[in-house]
């Protein structure tokens, strides 16, 4: 408010709209420069932090173990523990006990000591007593742990729960850590709703690895840019691609498909009009919908589980004529046919209206004025797509700054979250707990199933069990019980206690 105040709302806003004028908190950086995947290509990623079958792929000689020494005796780990898979009775083998690692007293400290005399015990000992130890304590101490450590402990405590889940845990604490410390708001608040519209799901078996590449290089870059560049820098994300199965579509006549007999996945192409451009009542047909998914068989991934990169294989092209929404595309267009069609959807006035409404959904009213929303969709057109442009025009607009727009909509989890920890002056050690707080108050981040995403609707937010979950967080807030999470002040940290007198007058 502060800073709001001393520029001037419409010059600060200006600024945020050039989130590249705005420099980044040197706070920011420091709780991003220990994630280290955020800043790693996917195939680098599989090759560090490598799931058990890249593990296995690695001790049978296919692939190259990592060169950094830490990483390289973590997956010696994995792998130690993997060819040991089995004893003789085929049951999975037991972790050393506790009690055989450490001498009574020992034990006591570590299960039932202060969080700073557990650290200073653990780190009496050589690493490879404390690689054993991280092996036989369950999560619930490794967390104990953990939330007195340090960066590298911390690095591996947590790749004690296995080397591939730390690529979700970065993704997840440097997404918290720029909403709640981010000088570049509307950047941070913009590539959320450029995710949540172009949604794809962590959990899918190969986009644990790339859907950090996804929302870093399709979605970052393009947030305040060309519409047009935007859809294509997520038509042609491996991400994408493999979400939505389009990696596998294959043209019926094509080689390979007449030699795999391997057929059309419409996925896409449905998603494309559906969610991405047109919205469902765009004018587009079921017919459209086939001609679309025609048009990008082909459109591949070069080996998913190692390189996982773009790739256009011409022998699962249908290489036949198609026709999208009245518009021919001539036979034989080869990659240039999936072009052609993000061309179209990106200039269509159908696309103009949607990608308006959505916007201000989000940032207006649950149910925009559909004056809003044309003037928007106006820029949209005149201006081909600049996103920049058509963000100006809603902030500028009076629908924006009217009474009825004040207050109008619930915050999402994660908005709640974020302006809560900004609003009390909270420190984030680490986003740990906070991950937590997201999962029970219904908004796993880049855990949404459903290609829709997570509603920008407010309405869908209002129901008891999240008011209630909402109100447990204030309260774990406030009196500092989140774990990793610091709230300075005595306004709110000491003054203002829930249920207490002074919090009711307040």
């Amino acid at each position: 408010m502060e800073r709001v105040q001393a520029l001037g709302i419409k010059k600060w806003i200006d600024l945020q709209l050039h989130p590249q004028r705005i420099p980044e908190n040197s706070a920011l950086a420091a709780k991003l420069a220990p994630l280290d995947t955020l800043y790693m290509s996917t195939a680098q990623m599989l090759r560090n932090y490598p799931s058990p079958q890249e593990v296995k792929a690695m001790v049978a000689g296919k692939l190259p173990f990592p060169d950094d020494p830490d990483k390289r005796m973590m997956v010696d780990r994995l792998a130690a523990r993997l060819q040991k898979a089995t004893d003789q009775d085929g049951a999975k083998p037991r972790t050393v006990e506790l009690a055989a690692l450490l001498e009574p007293q020992q034990l006591r400290i570590l299960r039932g000591g202060t969080p700073q005399e557990k650290l200073e015990l653990f780190n009496s000992f050589p690493q490879e007593r404390q690689d054993q130890l991280l092996e036989s304590m369950g999560q619930g101490m490794r967390m104990q742990l953990f939330a007195a450590a340090g960066p590298a402990l911390r690095r591996r405590i947590e790749s004690a729960n296995g080397p591939q889940s730390m690529v979700a845990q970065d993704l997840m604490a440097g997404k918290l850590f720029r909403a709640v410390y981010s000088n570049r708001q509307l950047e941070e608040v913009l590539v959320d709703f450029w995710y949540n519209h172009f949604n794809v799901f962590l959990e899918k078996g190969a986009d644990r690895y790339m859907v950090t590449a996804y929302e870093r290089d399709a979605i970052r870059p393009h947030v305040l840019g060309k519409f047009e560049d935007l859809l294509r820098a997520t038509a042609k994300s491996p991400a994408m691609l493999f979400y939505l199965d389009n990696w596998e579509s294959t043209g019926a006549q094509s080689p390979a498909g007449l030699r795999r007999q391997r057929g059309l996945n419409e996925n896409y192409g449905r998603e494309l009009l559906e969610l991405h451009t047109l919205g469902v009542d765009g004018g587009y047909t079921q017919k459209d919908v086939t001609e679309v998914a025609r048009c990008f068989t082909g459109w591949s991934i070069r080996q998913p589980q190692q390189t996982a990169e773009f790739e256009f294989n011409p022998r699962m092209h249908d290489e036949g004529e198609k026709t999208v929404l009245g518009v021919r595309i001539a036979a034989g267009g080869g990659i240039g046919d999936g072009d052609k069609v993000l061309h179209l959807l990106a200039h269509h006035p159908a696309t103009a209206h949607f990608i308006s409404r959505e916007l201000a959904l989000r940032f207006v009213a649950d149910d925009p004025p559909e004056t809003l929303v044309k003037r928007m969709a106006a820029t949209f057109l005149k201006k081909d797509g600049d996103l920049r442009a058509v963000m100006k025009t809603m902030f500028d607009s009076p629908e924006f700054w009217s009474r009825g727009a004040y207050l109008a909509k619930m915050k999402s989890p994660l908005e709640m979250v974020a302006s809560s920890l900004r609003a009390t002056n909270a420190d984030v050690d680490f986003a740990f707990g906070l991950n937590n707080q997201l999962n029970q108050l219904g908004q796993p981040l880049y855990r949404k199933v459903e290609p829709t995403g997570y509603s920008n609707s407010g309405q869908e937010w209002l129901n008891s069990a999240g008011l209630l979950a909402r109100m447990n967080f204030s309260v774990a807030l406030v009196n500092n019980k989140v774990p990793g999470v610091k709230v300075n002040g005595a306004s709110t940290a000491e003054g203002v206690k829930l249920g207490s007198p002074d919090f009711q007058k307040k």
